[in-house]
């Protein structure tokens, strides 16, 4: 079960933005990520939960931030329930999209794992829900995915797997990479993985 530590910051000015705490692991319904996340000072700042099944879709999301909480499942495309700091007020979303999508690395290896492309296939379009801090307001946005190459690491407990990406903002034509290998993301916008206690698992 691999477990570790991201460090989040703004992708523009590199300002820190906290840590992100994680364990994740492959089960019978598929494959569980959850994390806790914290300000640059230490204190809490949220949680993670997210769960996909074997095809890659999101049956169970749970994020809080600020005191706001968000859940949602791929049912009629995707839908989830944002819900205020008071608890009082519930808001439903609903949007014809693939999965979800946010800060934490989570969402890059749950796309990954929808999309199982192959070196050298066709960039894949996929629509996606931001949940964007610090509210968690949402967001829909289309992306291009490419697998750029898979090269194979050597390490002391053996070759590791290493997947480059190509992913592309359709609204903006932005284009940034991302390096997975498994279930951990070795390195993207805004995230650089800090420690890893045991080894990823492997790509199912």
């Amino acid at each position: 079960m691999p477990r570790g530590r991201y460090s989040l910051h703004d992708t523009h000015d590199h300002t820190p933005l906290g840590e992100e705490h994680f364990h994740c692991a492959t089960g019978p319904s598929g494959w569980r990520y959850t994390a806790q996340t914290t300000h640059p000072d230490g204190t809490h700042a949220g949680s993670v939960d997210l769960t996909i099944d074997d095809l890659g879709r999101p049956i169970r999301l749970e994020l809080h931030a600020a005191s706001w909480q968000v859940r949602g499942a791929a049912l009629d495309g995707v839908t989830w329930v944002r819900t205020d700091p008071s608890g009082e007020h519930a808001q439903e979303g609903n949007a014809a999209a693939h999965a979800f999508s946010g800060l934490s690395p989570a969402f890059y290896i749950a796309t990954a794992r929808l999309l199982r492309l192959e070196p050298g296939a066709p960039t894949t379009r996929v629509r996606l829900v931001a949940f964007e801090p610090p509210v968690l307001a949402p967001r829909t946005l289309d992306q291009a995915w490419a697998l750029i190459k898979r090269e194979a690491h050597p390490t002391d407990s053996g070759p590791l797997p290493v997947e480059e990406y190509q992913v592309s903002a359709l609204d903006t034509g932005e284009q940034h990479t991302v390096h997975i290998t498994g279930d951990v993301v070795l390195s993207a916008p805004g995230i650089e993985l800090e420690d890893l206690e045991s080894p990823p698992s492997a790509f199912a």
